[in-house]
């Protein structure tokens, strides 16, 4: 995949897979750390509309803020805007290595990141990221710890950009009846199914 630069106000996936089809969840702390990783580095550049981590894989759907949202050092260009998404990945790579006693890259090749371009292709890709640990069978997604389903349908705090995602389906009521149907276009996003 060619390297795809993030450009200020854009929505993107993010998406990566462990290196041979490995784990990158070892245990059930390294979950919660990812998503702690992704408070300190990506929330301050970027809003994150929904995310699913699966054993070996995980999905992160996202807009990089406006400019006027952005820390000074991105507006000016002085840092890259892949510089936050670099080192997440480097601290966990690093921290899973050492508490796994394992060496080398955690990760297949380099974040693969899609621009999404269009309403329609945001709607089926929050809908695939939401219902991924059904589709793998690792759980159901209503139910499932680390996906963000849960977060959007509560209305407990989240940093979730929880109310713009709701209106892409109208309301909570339909996002749900649209998730457990499972309603996606697979041939809008089929080049995006790295499993």
């Amino acid at each position: 995949m060619n390297f795809i630069p993030f450009e200020i106000g854009n929505y993107y996936h993010i998406y990566n897979r462990g290196n041979n089809k490995d784990l990158i969840f070892i245990e059930e702390g390294n979950y919660y750390y990812f998503l702690q990783l992704m408070k300190k580095y990506l929330i301050p550049i970027a809003d994150i509309y929904s995310y699913c981590l699966i054993p070996n894989h995980f999905h992160l759907i996202l807009k990089i803020k406006d400019k006027n949202e952005l820390p000074d050092a991105f507006i000016s260009l002085k840092t890259k805007l892949h510089q936050p998404f670099s080192n997440m990945f480097n601290t966990y790579t690093k921290a899973i290595n050492k508490r796994h006693n394992r060496r080398g890259s955690l990760f297949q090749e380099h974040l693969k990141r899609k621009p999404i371009k269009n309403e329609g292709y945001l709607r089926n890709l929050i809908i695939y990221v939401n219902t991924n640990p059904t589709k793998h069978g690792i759980g159901d997604f209503s139910t499932y710890e680390f996906n963000s389903y849960k977060a959007l349908i509560s209305k407990k705090h989240t940093l979730l950009k929880r109310d713009e995602t709701i209106e892409l389906f109208d309301d909570v009521k339909n996002f749900k009846y649209v998730c457990s149907q499972n309603k996606i276009n697979l041939e809008l996003i089929k080049e995006l199914i790295i499993e």
